[in-house]
Parts: structure tokens; C-alpha cells; sequence
């Protein structure tokens, strides 16, 4: 019996994508995911053509990702908008509610399905048993399941807390009666991100857009007819937000029951219940990883209220902006995530560091784009939100930090997806915690209240994010991709190990 540890023992496996399946296919027919996949003994790993090849191949997944977080952050955008028109009062209680689910439980949502970023895409293609992945996908519908309870009690609870935040009375009362509402629909939404985590670790990567291009506009149209139309107002946007939430869920179920990726799932199976420490502990990390960043600006956002209301509204105009920029770097990453993991269980090495470093050229190709784009309209940004001549003056003098920072943004997205599918998400937690607490927001806080303002508090999101994105970028860059490999065979169950060893 060969040693289960070695993962020179274990077959290699090619991940498929939404134009394979898993049987054989003649050599001809094997797509270019799998060409740059197979070991090439006489070429350089990082030669032009393979690293152009690895190039288009992570634009061509990275794209339908981000169109999707894109589709998925407009569901609570447009329920904002909408209800917004009823009443200011309705408006602060939905925006503030959609910001404390945001850093509560869709931080669970996008922080603890990067667990199945690292295990299901290296256990996809290392593993001897293709339905390992179906019970790594039941066990993240258990785990994540128990993370939501706490944060279920505490939106049940919410009133006391953000009263003790010193928040008023009436935006405290609605957006707990918000919150409360949100409970069932909150669910949902993990499960959905675990689903589509499932598909995308086979290479599925535009279902979860397929789906949200239904969903969204519908999420819109409920969302009108539950506030205005049947009279519920305010408590309308959760219930239909909600509902559409479950719906994205069902509907990517029944697209990989009957279009692709049910071929991973092998039926409900008690292994689910095993293993689960490896896997609550790198969902933990995961949040820690997401979460320190997202909580970030949110403390900014905070700070900026304290700034006055034209710095509040400038500050709203960057923030809402850059929630949508973010899905950029945030969909390479986990378009990185994926591939890096299941090149990582076909033990290629190689190629791991080979797209771990051409994420990081295309996240900064995008960077660029994005500079560019911001410099070139900073004078007239806010006036797609704002007409206030203040809040466009504060806003372009602003913008050239923002911008300046996509670049470490992108580095950020990318080289935190590869940590993630390296199963490191502790390190990449570490180095945000160490940039954004323990120097850069600190020195943008204290920079506000000494003369900067608004400007201060971005000059230390701007240093917090190249001290991230350069760390992280060296951290991937002398990772030994060989010992990394094994790593992702050690953290598989063992009883998939031992059948992937097979006899000598």
C-alpha cells in the first residue's frame, strides 16, 4: 500500500469545466484547462504561451464571478433605492440594516464558504471518490448552518445592541423589526454562496450568474409590490429580499441537478459529520480574512459621520462605489481560489505558482482600468448620486486615493484567493489585522481629526492596502508550492486519501 501522505502516489486528475464532464475524453478534445494542467517536463512553467494561456483562462472565470457578486450586490441596492423613496426614516433604517447584515452574516456567507475554496476544489480533482464532493457541500451546509445561530439571535436581538452603539431610537426600533425579518432569508443566502462555491470548485463558474440575471430583476419587482402595492412598507424589502435569496438557492440546485455538477453529489451520507474540524476551523479563518477588511471601512464610515454631513455624504457616494469596484478583485480571487486548488490536488505544482502569479498580473491589469476610470471622472462622480456642489468638490478631491489604491485592491484579491486556496487563510488574516488595526487606521483616524478630514481617512485605507496587497503578493511569491501540494492531501479525509493511494 502506498503511503496515503505522498502525493506523488496519488493519480492525476483534470478538473472539467462547463464544456467537459468527467469521463476520459480523447487528447484532442481536452480543453486548455487541462493542456496548461498536464505536467510539461521540456517547457518552462513560466513560459509565454503557458502564462498567456493561464492568462485568458482566469479572465475567462474570473468574469462571470464578478458579473455575479455585481448582480448579487444589487439586490440590496435596488431594495435601498426602492423603499428609500417612501420616507428618509425608511431609507437609513434598510441602508443601515443591509451594513449590519453585510459584516454579520454575509461575512459568514463570503468569509466561511472560502473553506470550500481550498478543500472542495483540491479534493475535486485529488481525490479517488468525485462525490467527496457532495459531502464536503453538506458539510458547509451544516457548519455555516451553525454560524448563523449567534448571528440569528443577535438580529432577533439588535435593538439593545445598537442603542448601546448610541444610534437613534427610531432607526435602532425599525432596523431591528428589519433584521428580525431577514432571519429566514439570511440562511439562504450562505446556502447559496455554498452552492455555488460547490459548482464553481468543478469549474461551473456562470451558473451563479445565470441564476442571479432571474433573480434580480424579480427581487426588484417584489420588493415594490410587498412595499407599495400590499401596503407592508419598510418590512417588505426583507421579506422579498429574502425570498429571493432562497429562490437563487433552489435555482442553482435544479441547475446542477439538470444541467451540470450533480455529478459530484452522491447522495446524503453520514461522512458529512466527520472531519468537520479541519473544515469549521477554515471557515473561521476564512471570516477573520474577509471580515478585518470589510469591517475596515466600516469603521471608516463610521469616523466619517463624526466628520460632518457633507464628509457623511461624500463618504456614502465612495463607499457605495467602492462596494461595487470591489467585486473586481473580490471575483478574481475566487476565481483564483478554485483554480490554484484543483491544480494544487492534480499535483501540479507548477502550474499553482503559475496562476497564483498571473492572478496577480491580471488584478493589477484591472487596477489600471479602474484608475484610469476615476481620475478621469472624479470631477463628476458624485453627480450621478449627488447634485450638492460640496459633496462633488469633497468627493474629486478624494477619488485620486481611492484610485490610487485599486492596484493594491487587486493585489489584495488576487494574492488573498491563492492564500485561500492554499488553505492559508490565517496568514492572510494576520496581515490584515496587523495593516489595518495595528497602523493604517489608527493613522488615517488620527490624520482625520487633525486637519485631513475625509482625505485622512482615506490616506490610511490607501497605505492599509498596499501594505496588504505587496505582503501578501511576497508571502505567495516564496510559497513552496511542492510542500503545499502535500498540505492539500493531508487536510483531505483520510479515508480519501487511503483509497487514492491504491496498491503499489
Amino acid at each position: 500500500m502506498l503511503d496515503p501522505r505522498s502525493h506523488d502516489s496519488l493519480p492525476n486528475h483534470s478538473p472539467p469545466d462547463e464544456y467537459t464532464s468527467l469521463l476520459s475524453k480523447p487528447i484532442d478534445d481536452v480543453p486548455a484547462r487541462n493542456e496548461i494542467s498536464a505536467r510539461n517536463e521540456e517547457e518552462d512553467p513560466f513560459s509565454r504561451r503557458l502564462v498567456w494561456t493561464e492568462f485568458w483562462l482566469l479572465l475567462r472565470d474570473s468574469i462571470p464571478v464578478i458579473m455575479a457578486y455585481t448582480l448579487q450586490n444589487s439586490l440590496q441596492t435596488v431594495s435601498v433605492m426602492i423603499i428609500g423613496r417612501s420616507s428618509p426614516q425608511n431609507l437609513a433604517a434598510s441602508a443601515f440594516s443591509q451594513m449590519f447584515a453585510m459584516v454579520t452574516a454575509w461575512m459568514i456567507a463570503l468569509g466561511g464558504t472560502t473553506a470550500l475554496d481550498t478543500l472542495a476544489s483540491s479534493s475535486f480533482t485529488g481525490s479517488a471518490n468525485k462525490h467527496d464532493l457532495g459531502i464536503l457541500l453538506q458539510r458547509g451546509l451544516l457548519v455555516l448552518g451553525l454560524f448563523y445561530i449567534p448571528v440569528a439571535i443577535l438580529w432577533a436581538c439588535s435593538e439593545p445592541v445598537f442603542l448601546f452603539l448610541g444610534q437613534d431610537p427610531q432607526l435602532s426600533h425599525d432596523s431591528a423589526r428589519f433584521l428580525t425579518c431577514l432571519i429566514p432569508g439570511g440562511l439562504g443566502y450562505i446556502y447559496f454562496e455554498v452552492m455555488k462555491k460547490y459548482l464553481q470548485a468543478q469549474g461551473i463558474m456562470r451558473a451563479g450568474t445565470y441564476v442571479l440575471l432571474i433573480t434580480s430583476p424579480l427581487n426588484a419587482a417584489l420588493t415594490y409590490l410587498f412595499c407599495y402595492t400590499f401596503g407592508i412598507g419598510l418590512l417588505g424589502v426583507p421579506l422579498a429580499t429574502g425570498l429571493c435569496y432562497w429562490l437563487s438557492f433552489a435555482l442553482l440546485v435544479l441547475y446542477a441537478r439538470f444541467i451540470n455538477g450533480w455529478q459530484c453529489w452522491g447522495g446524503w451520507s453520514r461522512e458529512a459529520f466527520q472531519n468537520l474540524r479541519t473544515f469549521a476551523r477554515l471557515a473561521l479563518l476564512g471570516v477573520v480574512h474577509v471580515g478585518t477588511e470589510w469591517w475596515a471601512f466600516e469603521i471608516v464610515a463610521l469616523a466619517a459621520g463624526r466628520l460632518g454631513t457633507v464628509s457623511l455624504a461624500a463618504q456614502s457616494v465612495i463607499m457605495t462605489a467602492d462596494q461595487v469596484l470591489n467585486t473586481i478583485p473580490f471575483g478574481i480571487g475566487v476565481a483564483t481560489s478554485a483554480r490554484i486548488g484543483n491544480l494544487l490536488g492534480s499535483r501540479d505544482s507548477a502550474g499553482a505558482a503559475r496562476a497564483a502569479h498571473t492572478s496577480a498580473m491580471l488584478s493589477m491589469c484591472f487596477g489600471g482600468v479602474v484608475l484610469a476610470v476615476l481620475i478621469g471622472t472624479r470631477d463628476h462622480f458624485a453627480k450621478i448620486f449627488n447634485d450638492d456642489v460640496s459633496v462633488v468638490r469633497l468627493t474629486a478631491e478624494v477619488l485620486p486615493y481611492v484610485a490610487l489604491f485599486q492596484i493594491a485592491d487587486g493585489l489584495n484579491g488576487s494574492c488573498g484567493g491563492s492564500l485561500r486556496g492554499m488553505g492559508r487563510q490565517h496568514v492572510g488574516a494576520f496581515v490584515n489585522l496587523v495593516s489595518y488595526y495595528c497602523g493604517a487606521l489608527p493613522l488615517g483616524i488620527w490624520l482625520a481629526f487633525h486637519g485631513w478630514g475625509l482625505q485622512g481617512l482615506w490616506v490610511g485605507q490607501c497605505i492599509a492596502l498596499y501594505l496588504v496587497g505587496i505582503l501578501e503578493w511576497v508571502i505567495v511569491a516564496r510559497s513552496q508550492w511542492d510542500v503545499e501540494v502535500r498540505k492539500a492531501f493531508l487536510r483531505m479525509d483520510v479515508h480519501e486519501c487511503l483509497e487514492a493511494g491504491g496498491e503499489e
